[in-house]
């Protein structure tokens, strides 16, 4: 029930900003509308592959193993874990996300899966070499990775306050 209403809510945002833009001109709304068409085709299938990949990779991961090192009594070293797990993960969110969806099938628990989806968004030390580093300060850089360093741990604290999902 909260999708359909997720969805709804988003669909609505969508409707509202292609009123917008048709307010702004006609063919701005036709040229939006075809390429974001057009990039929702090009991303379908790697959802797919994604979605798809993450139940056959659930099924190869060791749940005992995954239970082991990211359950949910895994503790600190499990999340410590995961958010080096993240870090080390390289691609987009088809990539990141499949992995996370993979290990909460394989047994790992919310906080650890917590933990690594942040630490994944925040430090994904192949993004960090490949465009922030080239394009910003070292020094911005580093202060940014260090100060973000908390995150992932506070999330999964969080988390755990909050109890189960």
């Amino acid at each position: 029930m909260i999708g359909l209403a997720i969805d709804i809510a988003l669909w609505l945002i969508v409707a509202a900003m292609a009123l917008a833009a048709a307010k702004r001109s006609g063919a701005l709304m036709r040229g939006t509308a075809r390429q974001g068409g057009l990039e929702f085709l090009q991303l379908l299938p790697r959802i797919m592959i994604g979605v798809m990949g993450s139940g056959y990779i659930a099924a190869a991961l060791p749940q005992d193993m995954v239970g082991q090192w990211l359950g949910d009594t895994s503790g600190l070293l499990g999340i410590a874990i995961a958010t080096l797990a993240g870090a080390l993960t390289p691609g987009g969110p088809v990539v990141g996300f499949a992995l996370g969806a993979a290990a909460l099938k394989g047994g790992a628990g919310a906080p650890q899966v917590i933990a690594y989806s942040t630490a994944w968004a925040l430090f994904a030390f192949p993004r960090l070499f490949i465009f922030e580093l080239p394009i910003m300060p070292v020094q911005v850089v580093w202060l940014r990775v260090v100060a973000s360093l908390p995150v992932p741990f506070l999330a999964a604290a969080a988390a755990m306050l909050l109890g189960k999902p």
